[in-house]
């Protein structure tokens, strides 16, 4: 299974775009993966009447959601993923879907076509217009047994459209600006109160563009790795698929 996403705006991009107060300056990051740090914008305290301050903080999170309870990290698998359509009942996911919705900026994503069962041409996926979008997360702090504590994330994902579905059949959530506040308010709004934005981002809004295999590598990050290349037509073999063939596997947003 391969994870990864971009993000190449500015700080100041990115804080205007989330309502985010200034941020501390960061380079252009093309090639994030499960572990590291990324990004996350929460609710943060309310604001007193007439206040200037914003009523959103960054956190940088540790990207693979660790649930409080976990005892044994090393038995537990990865979550950098959450499956949108049983988090909020699901165990692993059920407090942050409660208390800790985030959104994550990105300037896009990669995503792998299968071939023959293995991880075949990555697509860099986009917004057709440019600018950045925020992926539905959730955040969860872990403390580890010597008595630290560390932040963790996940990215959730549902059914892709029509214009993702070709390379696999998942893709992260994206919450539009206008929903920003209401997926952000785990005050007074229940996960069932936002269960609707968790869906497709609407056709024609992402494009796929065809990059070359230097983004399966994590120590690729520079911009050479979203330029496009040029995809060799499928063999005829690869093409055929047999009755109930799973695409499940290998995805980016999958858990």
């Amino acid at each position: 299974m391969c994870g990864r996403f971009a993000l190449t705006a500015t700080p100041d991009r990115a804080a205007a775009f989330l309502g985010l107060p200034e941020l501390e300056d960061f380079p252009a990051r093309y090639n994030i993966a499960p572990t590291q740090p990324v990004l996350m914008a929460i609710a943060g305290l309310p604001r007193a009447p007439g206040s200037n301050l914003p009523d959103r903080q960054p956190m940088l999170v540790r990207w693979g959601l660790i649930p409080a309870w976990v005892k044994d990290t090393r038995e537990f698998p990865l979550l950098f993923n959450a499956r949108s359509e049983g988090a909020a009942e699901k165990a692993s996911f059920r407090a942050a879907m409660r208390h800790r919705r985030a959104l994550v900026p990105a300037s896009g994503f990669y995503e792998w076509r299968q071939s023959g069962g293995k991880r075949g041409q990555p697509y860099w996926v986009r917004p057709k217009h440019g600018g950045l979008v925020a992926f539905a997360g959730l955040i969860e702090t872990y403390a580890e047994p010597g008595g630290s504590e560390m932040d963790t994330g996940a990215i959730l994902t549902v059914n892709a459209n029509a214009d993702i579905a070709h390379i696999h059949d998942r893709m992260p959530v994206v919450i539009d600006p206008q929903d920003f506040a209401r997926w952000l308010d785990c005050r007074t709004r229940e996960p069932r109160d936002v269960a609707d934005l968790l869906r497709p981002a609407q056709l024609d809004f992402f494009e796929a563009v065809p990059v070359s295999d230097l983004v399966n590598k994590v120590a690729n990050t520079g911009p050479e790795i979203q330029e496009r290349a040029m995809v060799e037509p499928e063999p005829e073999k690869a093409r055929r698929r047999k009755p109930g063939a799973d695409d499940s596997q290998m995805s980016l947003f999958q858990q």
